[in-house]
């Protein structure tokens, strides 16, 4: 259950103001079909994540308990400043491509590509390194990335203007600092 939920309030928290959440809001505001969108995100999510999740299993198993403690504590420690870094998306190339896959196969590609490489996806190989039960790490990851999507793409510009980013990204690098120094000490059951 740990890892589900640490799991799920990473992503989510990772999230806000990431690009795929700038994402999730161009593409209501292009196609205003909030229902293929948000399933779009969450076959996406699914997918990148499951494999971001079996890279991180396999890295576990590869480089042994007392080097990966390091590894993940000092990759929690880079997310963590990564965090204070905002994402920018250019919304005019999504928005200026012809929807030739629908609503639902455009934000497939789009979030599956953009996910490549974010900040949730190298959390989610991290988690998957830290905790062995891979089913809590996706699930919970993919959960985050809803909670903090599926609210974009129905108030999107609404959402942008109230929540102050800056404060968000402060407190995901918080958690990212503190998991990461957890970690690197070994307290509790990590490893």
């Amino acid at each position: 259950m740990e890892a589900f939920l640490v799991s799920t309030g990473v992503v989510a928290l990772g999230e806000m103001g990431d690009k795929t959440q700038l994402l999730a809001m161009l593409l209501a505001a292009r196609f205003r079909k909030p229902w293929p969108i948000i399933a779009g995100i969450f076959v996406a999510t699914i997918a990148n994540h499951a494999a971001a999740g079996a890279v991180g299993g396999w890295v576990a198993q590869a480089l042994g308990p007392d080097v990966l403690r390091w590894v993940i504590g000092l990759g929690f420690l880079a997310m963590a400043a990564w965090m204070l870094i905002p994402d920018k998306i250019d919304g005019d190339e999504v928005l200026k491509q012809p929807a030739r896959w629908g609503v639902f196969g455009t934000t497939f590609i789009a979030f599956f590509l953009a996910e490549m490489g974010d900040k949730t996806q190298i959390a989610t190989v991290a988690l998957a390194a830290r905790y062995p039960d891979l089913l809590a790490v996706v699930l919970g990851t993919t959960l985050g990335m809803m909670i903090s999507n599926v609210p974009a793409v129905f108030l999107g510009d609404a959402i942008a203007r109230r929540v102050k980013m800056a404060l968000v990204h402060g407190i995901a690098a918080l958690i990212f600092a503190v998991l990461g120094v957890l970690t690197l000490f070994n307290v509790g059951r990590f490893f």
